[in-house]
Order: C-alpha cells, then structure tokens, then sequence
C-alpha cells in the first residue's frame, strides 16, 4: 500500500514545550515538530527559528509575552528550510528589524528558496496552517561571515546581560547552517545540525562533512542544546547523546549510500539496502517514513559525487516518493 505523502497524513497536533534552560535561554518544542530558541536579554529578544507562517508564529509570541514584555528584536534563521524561515514577518509587530543569517543561507534562498517554499507547503500541512498570511520569501538583513566555516566570521550581539555569538560552523542539514551559542550559560541553540529521537532530514545536506561540523559543536562542551527537532537536552552528557544520535544517522544513512551506488544499484534497490540498517535503529522515531526517501535520495547522489545538492521542486519530490514509497 502506498503511504501518504511526507506528512499530509499527520495531521494532530503536537504538545507543545516552553522551557526555561538557563537564566536567559528558553526552548519552544513539540515532540518532533520543529523547534525554536528564544534568548531573553534586559533590553532585547532573539528569536532562533520562526516557525513556518506567521499564523503558526503567534503561539510562539504568546508564550514568549507570559514571561517578558522586551522587545523581539532579531530573529536568526538557523538555515533557510521553508518550515523555519516564514514566520518571520509576525515579529515585525513585535519589534524586530534585524533578520540574522549566514552567507550560505541567504545563497540558497536566492538560489532554491522559492521552490522550497512550494516544495515544503506540499510536504507540512501542518505546520503551514495560515499559509496566506506568508507574505513571500524571508530574506536577511544582517548576513554573517563569508560562508568559510569557523568563529572567525562570528557576529556577538548583545541583547543586554546575555551576549549571543552567532557563526557558521561547518556543513551539515545545508551549507549555510547557523547556531547561536550564549557561552556564559552554555546554551547551544543547534537549528536541524543536531536533532533527537526525531527524523534527521538530509535532503540538502552535505553528508561527508556533518560529522566533522558536530565535532566542532561538541567542542564547544555545551551544558544544553535546543536541536531543531525533539526534546531540549540538558547537562553535557545529554547534549552528547543528541549528538551521537545525529551522528549515527548520518554516518549509518551515509555508508549504506556509498555501498547501493558501488553496487551499481538503483535508487529503489538503495532504498531498499539502507532500510537493512536504519530501520532496527530509527524506524520508532518521529517522521521516520517522511524523511528516509528524501535522505537515501541525496545519500545515493552524494555517494556518486553530486556534491551540490539537486533542488527539491513540488513536482520532484511527488515523482521521488511515488517511487520510493509507493
């Protein structure tokens, strides 16, 4: 039987998770929706992760006005995924006039960012309820670094008693990927580099590179992580596990990639191997079956040296499903 396309069919909501994580980090999750980040300062808020329409966002806004009256300045874009990205106008009302993102984020919203956001309404809807109150693509005003990976090109701001330090750290879920780290409380803000029991989507990611870039984050010995889908983590042996678990799947996806394409394979018979070794492991977890056909699909292209990956169009992504789970 052919399953429902992506998530069309989960259609229930999630309960959802404010939590306070240190003095001035909160996290806002929904048992494997994707997560936002909120950072409190005296003066100003940061928001990391918008949510997918600004009708989606006000819930979000709500919770965040329970517990402070400041400003919601700057909102990060931990990358540029549709689902992240177009809530963004809802915190213009709020006080924002700085978007925050990487040099990569903002070269793949100029270069796909239109045909995710197609692609995206199709696969979430969901989580693009108020669809019609996006008013078109989210674009940085603030570009941080020049897409080389590192601290070096790292922006701080200051949102008044917390400073925020913003910086690409590597490729991973793409390659413009963002954390905010508040290193004076040890509070990793992560976007989808790092999930937990949750489905690892890498449909754009660059596979033979993320474990080094989740390397670079465990270096940074955080004492709580909000990843981009699933619970936040709290104490460094925690924040570790998540870590390992992103790794396993990426290195686990990865490998059974490589072996389908020197096997000469084709990509239902790939599907087919990786299932051999992801299934036992992650087939329990939150949009499993959404996110596997996307992941063997760049798995296999990335095993046979298409480093940039392919762009998803609404059209491709019914045509890839359709053959892989249908």
């Amino acid at each position: 039987m052919s399953k429902a396309f992506a998530s069309q069919a989960d259609l229930s909501d999630k309960t959802i998770t404010f939590e306070q994580l240190s003095p001035h980090c909160w996290a806002y999750t929904a048992e494997g929706d994707p997560n936002s980040g909120v950072i409190i300062g005296d003066q100003y808020i940061m928001v990391a992760d918008t949510t997918a329409t600004p009708a989606m966002a006000q819930d979000l806004i709500a919770r965040i006005r329970q517990v402070s009256d400041k400003p919601i300045k700057y909102v990060l874009l931990t990358h540029y995924h549709a689902v992240r990205v177009l809530g963004a106008s809802a915190y213009l009302a709020e006080g924002a006039t700085e978007v925050i993102a990487s040099r990569g984020t903002h070269d793949l919203i100029v270069e796909r960012g239109a045909q995710d956001m197609l692609s995206e309404m199709e696969r979430f809807p969901r989580l693009f309820r108020g669809a019609d109150s996006v008013p078109g693509l989210t674009w940085p005003t603030l570009v941080v670094g020049d897409g080389t990976p590192g601290r070096q090109g790292s922006l701080t701001v200051d949102l008044g008693g917390v400073q925020v330090e913003i910086w690409h750290p590597g490729p991973g879920h793409t390659r413009g990927d963002t954390i905010a780290w508040v290193a004076a409380e040890k509070v990793l803000f992560s976007g989808d580099l790092v999930e937990y029991e949750a489905g690892v989507y890498t449909g754009d990611a660059q596979l033979e590179e993320w474990p080094a870039t989740l390397e670079a984050l465990r270096a940074l010995q955080a004492e709580a992580i909000v990843p981009g889908r699933g619970e936040a983590m709290k104490g460094n042996a925690n924040v570790n596990k998540a870590l390992d678990y992103t790794q396993r799947w990426v290195t686990t996806l990865f490998q059974a990639g490589k072996e389908a394409a020197a096997a000469g394979m084709d990509l239902k018979a790939a599907m087919a191997h990786t299932r051999k070794s992801m299934d036992p492991m992650f087939g329990h977890v939150f949009i499993y079956e959404h996110c596997l056909p996307f992941d063997v699909s760049r798995a296999f292209d990335e095993a046979q040296g298409i480093k940039h990956p392919r762009i998803w169009t609404a059209e491709r992504d019914q045509a890839m499903w359709a053959a892989l789970q249908g």
